[in-house]
């Protein structure tokens, strides 16, 4: 009986999550024509059908769904495989998918990579930036090894390791016309003069709960899809925002005329690594976390 690739499995976990052979090829950076002869294939060998084929939609049939559901609990059993002979090896060697988000990255990102070059140099560190959402489904599905991300997340089938503490500030223009920073509450606030990122970005939720913004008038329609864009916005006096002590200590806030006030010591966000439970890697991730936390002191 010849059974199916492991390359197989893959492009067919692709197909069941992008509903769409174009898409799920060039997620598999594959030709579509190659790809979809490699799913003709496999239900060629399995004998049955796992899509239902229309001009304008792809729909994975019910015995399709159970067989991606199994071919990932198959795919993570042979990367299991991988992981326990790599442990075996010297740490920090070889191959590494590190998923971090958008408001670490380029912060810690900078500081670390060469620390990282220099302690370990036969490490290749691959890098996938985005949300802690996605992230996380990369890190479950077995393309990332582990994520770099802020907590409080919940998160499901992981080990965390929390690093250190990244505390927030309130950032406004020095001359700002919205409220005297010396001496505001946040209970008269002005209405939408709090600005944030938009949805999806977990600095949001942790500034909304570390900086106690508990009335959501005062936080404006508009956000800011980058930290960039979001100091710009404060740049110009159009509100205020809190932002952490990474992204304060960088570039982000040099030829700005934005001013950054200490907030109490419980208002901030956590950093930490993530990995799927059971990892064989675990104690070559936490020599990184280890690393990571070295780095961070070595520049405060």
């Amino acid at each position: 009986m010849k059974l199916p690739t492991i390359k197989q499995l893959r492009y067919f976990i692709a197909l069941e999550k992008h509903q769409h052979f174009g898409n799920a090829a060039k997620a598999c950076f594959v030709s579509q024509s190659a790809f979809s002869v490699a799913i003709k294939e496999l239900e060629s060998q399995l004998g049955v059908q796992l899509v239902d084929r229309t001009n304008k939609s792809v729909t994975i049939t019910r015995t399709g769904r159970e067989i991606a559901n199994h071919a990932r609990h198959c795919l993570r059993d042979i990367e299991y495989l991988t992981e326990l002979a790599h442990s075996n090896q010297t740490p920090l060697t070889g191959r590494l998918n590190l998923g971090v988000i958008p408001t670490i990255a380029p912060f810690v990102l900078p500081d670390l990579l060469p620390d990282l070059r220099e302690q370990y140099p036969d490490l290749t560190l691959y890098l996938r930036e985005d949300t802690t959402r996605n992230l996380h489904n990369l890190l479950i599905e077995g393309e990332l090894d582990l994520i770099l991300i802020a907590l409080p997340y919940k998160l499901s089938n992981v080990e965390i390791l929390p690093l250190y503490k990244d505390h927030f500030s309130l950032a406004c223009h020095k001359n700002s016309k919205l409220i005297n920073p010396e001496n505001y509450s946040l209970a008269k606030l002005p209405k939408e003069s709090v600005l944030l990122l938009e949805d999806g970005h977990c600095l949001r939720d942790h500034a909304l709960s570390a900086c106690k913004i508990r009335n959501q008038d005062t936080v404006s329609r508009f956000a800011a899809s980058s930290l960039l864009t979001l100091v710009s916005m404060i740049d110009s006096d159009i509100g205020i925002t809190y932002l952490t002590e990474m992204a304060e200590n960088s570039a982000l806030l040099e030829n700005t005329d934005i001013q950054t006030y200490p907030l109490d010591e419980k208002s901030y966000r956590e950093i930490g690594l993530a990995w799927r439970k059971g990892s064989a890697r675990e104690e070559e991730f936490r020599i990184l976390g280890k690393t990571i936390k070295k780095t961070h002191k070595k520049r405060h």
